[in-house]
């Protein structure tokens, strides 16, 4: 009994004693926990295929590029546990026979030979380093411990694949690829396996960009031991042995910086995969740089390039160089708020089409115009008179834009382009005004390229992804017949042909703009796959004198589309079509009016084919005040021998004829003036006066007049004068309204070239002639 007894108490003690133990263990965990969380991460951004575009360091200026197992090369983790950790899938830990075989080779060579360390020991030494001493030796075996305790085997391999030292600044093996060998880790041969599995045993004297000898020597033993072990195939390794290591510097990832920048805040991961292709992310940048030599002083760039298929970001340029800090290279001008210049008229003559006001062929009228104190003119300078929408478009005609949109309404205009993703910014307590199409308003080159995506998707404008999981999100901004027949004409096919010549591939459309005082050049287009937005100017918003978007985006755009065309998503069927939407049909209009007449009809004065939405044929648009004899519709009463009368004159039938608008006299053909248009009035029964305007003459030069500056005499002064007309006198000169508003003024010219000058009244008309100075 008495032994019995005593059996007992033993076993308390030691239950109580592993209790304790237990305890103690538990305590200590918590105490000191396995440090796996990082203040500040190393992070990188990767390319949609996982090229690596930009680092973002840790701390300690280490960067990595995260991995799992499943994302590297089986004959990496295979050479790495054949050479590092045999047993690595079956110990708890620690090898106890490999750290007695160890401990046996030390003592009896004198020295280190090897130190016994399992992987897991050497992720614990990653995690929590120590000193090489007996004390460092027992935190290490507990810090294994305690991995095997809390993580699963692939769990500890996968912190391995990723803190592993492999020289400088560079850990895991995901960096390493990249860095060494400029690959994927995915990718790797037998040599390069073999190569990476040996480096972290002493990453800077194993360098292979600076040791390869060194690097070479260690990676053949790796190579040895595959083959001993018959893990490896013998002519594989042969193979392998007989590559030589010779490699380039350590490649760090150089690509798309600020856009980079911009999606760090988008994620919380480590690695941070976008929408980017890495191939056309270097090709633009490359561009970048080789086009800012012909930019001015202190001017910079910016490119996007959008798949308006499924609205990925395939490539982001924010400035010409990074480094450039003269041209304010660090800020990324595709996100910058700038004036947009002409680049938002598409959407304003879309939008009109689809409420009824205007069609592709629609009259519009280029001609000097008031609204207030707002005179717009032409960037060209000068005006064209009668235009149609389609060449006021393709022509960037700043008044036939400014005429659309004040039919149209500037706050619904600047409201359906802000519902569609694209806020135009305005000062504050500003309201939309007629500015807005000449560039009134700030926007931003990502949501221009994004709203232009709308042409191309049949009317629904696209909200740019930059990760792949971000969601397709679009939005109704145009009728699809509005957006196809605007892409046609930005592209150059306007007039209709049948569905049988139609390229069903559309051609390149692209429109350009240019902002108040030549600080932005614009130019947005759209191919059959991509969406390409260019900017170029001063960051700092002073002007270039003689930039635009025709002489300085249009050829940064052509070069794009030329690099993007080479690429093999736009060979054979993976090109989009973009067949004739049901919604639109060919017709024939006539001008003044702007709807179809019989053949013979007199009121057709030019016969004009065209596109048609819903085969709708809105009649001309007029300006403001252009009602009754002043528009279009003009009322006569002919007697039988076809001369006006008075309405109450016998015999008298009205008749209605259709007559150009005043302000476009002085660009019509002397037999389409309305002096010329009316028949002549009857001497028995004359017409009651008609609230007519005597007509306004601009006299003092003649057309076409060529006047030469007199010898000494370095201008000369020009007087001219008008009469008839109605009220004030507003003058413009080339397009530049003049200060003088009287019915006589008196020129000063200097530079010898060619001149328009044009007069117009309180009724609206206007004179212009046009001369020479040489």
């Amino acid at each position: 009994m008495w032994v019995l007894h005593k059996l007992k108490t033993r076993w308390r003690w030691l239950a109580g004693f592993l209790l304790l133990l237990w305890l103690a263990v538990i305590a200590a965990d918590r105490l000191w926990p396995l440090p796996l969380k990082e203040v500040t991460p190393a992070r990188v951004v990767v390319a949609e295929d996982g090229t690596p575009l930009w680092r973002f360091a840790d701390a300690e200026g280490i960067w990595r590029y995260p991995v799992t197992p499943e994302d590297v090369s089986p004959r990496y983790i295979e050479a790495l546990l054949q050479y590092e950790d045999r047993w690595f899938w079956k110990h708890p830990g620690i090898n106890p026979l490999s750290i007695a075989r160890a401990a046996w080779q030390d003592l009896t060579s004198g020295q280190i030979v090897s130190g016994g360390s399992t992987l897991t020991m050497q992720v614990a030494r990653l995690l929590d380093p120590h000193p090489r001493t007996f004390g460092g030796k027992i935190r290490q075996v507990w810090r294994a411990l305690q991995l095997e305790w809390h993580l699963s085997k692939r769990d500890i391999l996968t912190l391995y694949l990723n803190r592993a030292p492999f020289g400088g600044t560079l850990q895991g093996v995901g960096a390493a690829s990249w860095a060494y060998l400029g690959k994927a880790p995915a990718q790797l041969s037998y040599s390069e396996a073999a190569l990476l599995a040996v480096l972290p045993q002493a990453p800077s004297r194993l360098r292979p960009d600076r040791w390869p000898e060194r690097a070479q020597a260690a990676r053949d033993k790796v190579l040895e031991r595959m083959l001993t072990q018959g893990v490896w195939p013998a002519e594989r390794v042969k193979e392998a042995q007989q590559e030589p290591v010779w490699l380039f510097p350590r490649q760090m990832p150089q690509l798309a910086p600020l856009f980079s920048r911009r999606v760090l805040a988008r994620s919380q991961q480590d690695k941070i995969v976008t929408t980017l292709d890495a191939t056309l992310q270097r090709q633009m940048e490359e561009l970048a740089l080789n086009w800012k030599s012909r930019l001015p002083p202190r001017s910079s760039l910016a490119m996007i390039v959008v798949d308006h298929t499924n609205m990925k970001v395939r490539s982001w340029v924010g400035s010409a160089d990074i480094n450039d800090d003269s041209r304010f290279g660090h800020v990324d001008m595709v996100a910058a708020i700038r004036s947009p210049g002409s680049v938002l008229k598409p959407f304003v003559y879309a939008m009109a089409m689809d409420e009824g006001l205007i069609h592709p062929a629609s009259l519009l009228q280029d001609v000097p115009r008031r609204t207030g104190d707002y005179r717009p003119g032409n960037f060209d300078s000068g005006f064209h008179g009668p235009v149609s929408m389609s060449d006021a478009l393709v022509r960037s005609l700043n008044l036939p834009a400014v005429q659309v949109l004040e039919a149209y309404g500037p706050k619904q205009f600047a409201a359906r382009l802000r519902n569609a993703g694209l806020p135009l910014i305005l000062p504050a307590n500003a309201q939309p005004n007629l500015a807005l199409i000449l560039g009134g308003a700030g926007a931003r080159l990502e949501d221009i390229t994004a709203a232009y995506s709308a042409f191309a998707r049949h009317g629904k404008a696209g909200r740019l992804r930059v990760l792949p999981d971000d969601p397709l999100i679009e939005r109704p901004l145009l009728s699809p017949g509005a957006a196809w027949i605007i892409r046609r004409i930005l592209g150059g096919e306007e007039q209709p042909l049948p569905d049988g010549s139609l390229p069903r591939v559309a051609p390149l459309a692209w429109k350009t703009g240019t902002s108040y005082g030549y600080r932005d050049a614009w130019a947005i287009g759209l191919n059959a796959r991509y969406t390409i937005g260019i900017w170029t100017g001063r960051p700092d918003g002073t002007p270039v004198a003689g930039q635009f978007g025709f002489a300085s985006a249009v050829p940064l755009l052509n070069q794009v589309n030329n690099i993007l065309q080479s690429r093999p998503v736009m060979s054979g069927e993976r090109v989009p079509v973009d067949p004739r939407p049901s919604s639109v049909s060919a017709g024939t209009i006539c001008w003044p009016g702007g709807q179809s007449l019989p053949v013979g009809d007199t009121n057709c004065r030019r016969r004009l084919a065209t596109w048609l939405l819903d085969d709708s044929q809105p009649p001309t648009l007029l300006l403001p005040g252009q009602e009754g004899i002043r528009g279009i519709r003009f009322p006569v009463w002919l007697n039988a021998a076809g001369q006006r009368v008075a309405a109450d004159c016998p015999d008298a039938v009205e008749k209605e004829l259709q007559v150009w608008p005043l302000p476009l006299e002085p660009w019509l053909a002397a037999a389409e003036r309305r002096t010329a248009r009316l028949p002549p009035a009857s001497d028995s029964c004359p017409p009651r006066q008609q609230q007519n305007v005597l007509p306004l003459v601009l006299s003092g030069v003649r057309e076409g007049a060529v006047i030469r500056h007199l010898p000494g005499l370095a201008s000369v002064s020009l007087p001219v004068q008008t009469t008839g007309g109605e009220g004030r006198r507003w003058w413009f000169l080339n397009g530049e309204a003049l200060s003088e508003a009287g019915s006589a003024i008196t020129l000063q010219l200097e530079k010898a070239q060619s001149y328009q000058l044009v007069a117009m009244d309180d009724a609206g008309q206007v004179a212009t002639v046009s001369f020479e100075l040489r």
